[in-house]
């Protein structure tokens, strides 16, 4: 638990000049006492009080100050919450490798099909964009809960030359900053205070893809600026290490043109990857504190994109409980008072019974 106003602490100093003004009030008492022949008296005129029901009322008062002083310095608690505001970022790669077989029928279809039930599983509750990349990486669709548009502009892609994971992640910082004032776009440089601590924003990047970079920025320097603007990145490896024809239908290719291929052959005339970097992928996840995920088929990657939620959408938030410590204190004040005022009761002396006639 944190403060948000310490030194407001200092009404707390009330409590022992409350003590030290009772004390010299009782010592005043004293002084003025008058001397009565018989204590007896004195003590049939006083209401009956055991000495803990003088104490009781006094220390609940005392801890109802402290509680209260405590309010007005404002404290915060960092808990972690589940955050249906937070926007996911989907950044799918539709580079040529995707035509890959080794998943069936083939990389690009398993990958549409395990993405269209993760929007599907979210029903429009959260905010979700879609970023496509390959030798170039665009926003396909801004953060939206319309789940028909995302799902129509699944099923639109199209597979082309390249893997620009670099520009992946930089596209889809600038479309989290579209809605989220707090993220600077990736053109804004970001001052370094020279420490990497503070809460992440609730917005999240999820980069899926089946190869290496080839084109554009290096995911290490696109890393960067998302650990900058506090946003993680989640990195997903899908396929597998195994050599395997590419097959890609004329609907799944830009240009319309059916693609054949053997393992490590030529796409559109230009040598690729299709091996995997898992060591970049993880380097990235572990820069901006997110997490990478291996999956070899199309059920594992099913898992880990139904898996994703119950990561990317609980957020370390700080709390302000001061509404919780002032109602206590209050409670406690209130309580002491009660107990002091019906404990400190006049009891009216009984009626004698008239004698029986």
């Amino acid at each position: 638990m944190s403060l948000h106003w310490p030194w407001a602490l200092v009404a707390l100093l009330a409590f022992p000049l409350l003590l030290a003004v009772r004390w010299w009030t009782r010592r005043r008492k004293r002084r003025a006492a008058v001397r009565l022949p018989s204590v007896a008296l004195i003590r049939a005129a006083l209401p009956g009080r055991t000495s803990w029901k003088r104490r009781i009322p006094l220390w609940l008062f005392a801890a109802g100050l402290l509680v209260t002083g405590t309010a007005a310095a404002r404290p915060e608690a960092s808990v972690v919450v589940p955050d249906s505001a937070a926007t996911i970022i989907l950044a799918m790669d539709v580079s040529g490798s995707m035509c890959s077989t080794d998943v069936s029928p083939n990389r690009l279809t398993a990958a549409q099909k395990a993405a269209r039930e993760f929007i599907k599983d979210h029903d429009g509750n959260q905010k979700i964009g879609l970023v496509a990349f390959s030798g170039i990486a665009g926003l396909v669709v801004p953060p939206t809960t319309d789940t028909k548009q995302l799902l129509d502009a699944i099923d639109a892609l199209r597979t082309s030359r390249g893997t620009a994971i670099g520009l992946a992640i930089l596209a889809s910082i600038d479309a989290i900053a579209e809605i989220n004032p707090d993220v600077p776009p990736t053109g804004v440089e970001v001052p370094d205070d020279g420490t990497t601590t503070g809460d992440y924003e609730p917005d999240t990047i999820v980069v899926l893809t089946d190869g290496r970079n080839t084109d554009g920025v290096d995911p290490m320097t696109a890393a960067a600026a998302a650990e900058a603007r506090r946003l993680r990145v989640y990195t997903i490896g899908f396929g597998t290490a195994n050599p395997s024809p590419m097959v890609c239908s004329s609907d799944q290719i830009s240009g319309g043109t059916q693609f054949r291929g053997g393992p490590g052959g030529q796409f559109g005339g230009r040598g690729r990857f299709q091996d995997m970097d898992e060591g970049t992928l993880t380097r990235v996840a572990e820069t901006t504190g997110g997490k990478y995920f291996k999956a070899e088929d199309a059920e594992s990657l099913g898992d880990v994109l139904r898996d994703l939620p119950s990561q990317v959408t609980l957020q370390r938030k700080k709390t302000e409980l001061t509404s919780w410590f002032a109602l206590a204190g209050a409670a406690l004040v209130l309580l002491a008072v009660g107990l002091a005022q019906w404990w400190n009761r006049t009891r009216l002396p009984a009626r004698p019974r008239p004698a029986p006639r």
